[in-house]
């Protein structure tokens, strides 16, 4: 973990405070040219608190919870998020698509291009500093979006130790300023956490890694390459030798309508796996375990993860923490803006000298689209057992990780049918939306249907209407899956209640998704179920965590009143 921002703490006393900029600068992604066999190096937005300590992914931010229960609570954070970025975009942008009815009206086609507004993905934080996606901001604050409020973030970091990450949220155009470069980690620590590590449970700080997992795409010259829609992808320029795609893997699904000069596609996969900004990387070990904090930072791409070493790893944590208990996995399944905790165990004598591959599986779209090609997408990064072991003790995994998680009470919550949709927009692309069982598919601009009050306890009954998984994100609240039950898919009509009927029996969520999650896989044919607490009165959004999805209306407001 070398790319930690260091914090000001006289400007807030009592603060943690950081000036983070957005801005364009060329950074080595592992890319050669094949044929010089020369690095290339790519043009990418970074996040930075100074334009030549900028980088892909953003800089690591370290926090400590403010919790009572906290022997020595932390500091909450502040950052002042800037937009230093050009007025020209880095990729084609799609004018069409939703950018919010004031936004339409203020800036013809949605314009500024360049607009930008940071999420903290898992933040328990106040409405005004969570990147609503119309609180953007362009280029030196000269344009703001219709709910901007303020220059300035507040992170409360009241929470428990957790892996989240920060990236940016703007209306419209979230899936091109992520894929250019926009992401980066925040994690938050705490006593519980730090007495794991000081007592030998969990590896050292030294052997705490946090790996973002993403697919991209390059032109020959290692230039960035998002497509601009239209069918390009059967007209795509000759790109370096080792991006062969896998057969079929980004073909339009239907042709599109009407004159248009970039057309957003359903999903977006690319054929070339980065880790930490780097492609398929390899990682020195030593012969001891390893903490992972493994995240999907992918736009559509699922990944399903196993070593090809065969052994099992051990979870201890997902998106909002660590789960009560370790749990044994031989594959992981991760949506993009999941998370996973993971401890990898490199000791065995059978592994030195070795290179352990981590392997995906997983089909694009998830779960019945096209196989991935295992020379390309089918590999993520490999582990070479190759380190002397350091005068450093190895860990040894605790039995209980935390207290027991309290379940949420369900019985007197308030119980929300909603609906996962697809339809055609007026230029015949596929649409997906959220909406409800009652009234159907419903668009960013419908009135809130959503609008729990403060503390109150929801359970959110959520049915997929759609051939595809979903990764659902709730903000401002951690959530408990409490089950998914599937449907009579061919009978059901949204807008008619009565049409909804189960099959079958409600299935308990996996050991791994047992702790608290911010963004749940919803599976075709399902209903899935999670309950959660709305603690902060404000407007927040819920929405599909396939950014091409998210930007493309399946993301809607929801209000917590007083």
């Amino acid at each position: 973990m070398d790319n930690v921002l260091v914090p000001d703490t006289t400007t807030y006393p009592g603060t943690d405070y950081y000036h983070v900029r957005m801005v364009q600068v060329q950074q080595d992604l592992g890319l050669i040219d094949p044929e010089t066999r020369k690095p290339l190096r790519t043009t990418v937005w970074a996040y930075g608190a100074a334009n030549r300590t900028a980088t892909y992914p953003g800089p690591t931010i370290v926090a400590h919870s403010t919790l009572a229960t906290n022997r020595q609570p932390g500091k909450p954070v502040k950052v002042r998020w800037e937009n230093a970025l050009p007025d020209k975009h880095l990729l084609p942008v799609d004018t069409t698509v939703h950018c919010g009815p004031d936004a339409r009206q203020q800036h013809s086609h949605c314009r500024p291009f360049v607009r930008t507004v940071t999420h903290l993905h898992g933040g328990h934080v106040p409405d005004h500093s969570d990147g609503y996606p119309e609180a953007w901001f362009s280029p030196g604050f000269r344009e703001k979006g219709p709910l901007w409020s303020r220059e300035v973030y507040d992170y409360p970091n009241d929470q428990e130790a957790a892996t989240l990450w920060y990236h940016d949220h703007a209306m419209g155009i979230t899936r091109l300023n992520v894929y250019a470069g926009l992401a980066g980690f925040y994690l938050v620590r705490d006593d519980n956490e730090q007495r794991l590590q000081r007592d030998g449970r969990l590896p050292a700080p030294a052997y705490d890694v946090p790996l973002v997992i993403q697919d991209r795409s390059f032109r020959r010259d290692g230039s960035l390459f998002y497509t601009s829609g239209k069918g390009e992808f059967e007209q795509r320029p000759e790109e370096a030798e080792k991006t062969a795609a896998a057969p079929g893997e980004r073909l339009p699904r239907d042709p599109i309508t009407g004159q248009l000069s970039s057309s957003i596609e359903p999903e977006f996969f690319g054929d070339t796996i980065l880790v930490n900004g780097k492609a398929w990387p390899v990682l020195e070990v030593e012969p001891r375990k390893y903490r992972l904090r493994v995240l999907n930072g992918s736009n559509s791409r699922f990944y399903r993860l196993t070593l090809s070493s065969g052994q099992e790893f051990q979870q201890i944590g997902s998106d909002g923490g660590f789960l009560n208990a370790p749990v044994a996995r031989r594959e992981l399944l991760l949506a993009p803006a999941e998370r996973a905790d993971v401890i990898v165990d490199f000791a065995d004598p059978k592994l030195a000298g070795q290179t352990i591959v981590v392997r995906n599986d997983a089909r694009t779209p998830f779960p019945n689209g096209h196989a991935v090609d295992p020379a390309t997408t089918g590999q993520v990064m490999a582990f070479r057992v190759s380190k002397p072991m350091s005068a450093t003790a190895d860990a040894t995994l605790p039995a209980s990780l935390r207290a027991p998680l309290a379940k949420l009470p369900g019985l007197r919550a308030r119980v929300r049918q909603l609906l996962l949709a697809e339809i055609k927009d007026e230029f015949g692309r596929i649409k997906t939306m959220l909406g409800t069982v009652e009234h159907g598919a419903l668009g960013w601009d419908a009135p809130i249907s959503e609008t729990p009050r403060r503390n109150d306890v929801e359970i959110w009954s959520v049915v997929n209407a759609t051939p595809d998984a979903h990764p659902m994100h709730l903000h401002m609240v951690f959530f408990q899956v409490l089950d998914r039950q599937k449907y009579d898919a061919e009978k059901f009509e949204a807008g008619k209640p009565a049409t909804l009927r189960l099959t079958g029996t409600a299935m308990a969520p996996p050991a791994g998704e047992r702790g608290w999650k911010d963004t749940v896989i919803m599976r075709p044919g399902e209903v899935t179920r999670v309950i959660a607490r709305f603690d902060l009165p404000g407007l927040y959004v819920w929405h599909c965590h396939i950014l091409e999805h998210e930007d493309h209306e399946m993301m809607r407001p929801y209000r917590v009143l007083p």
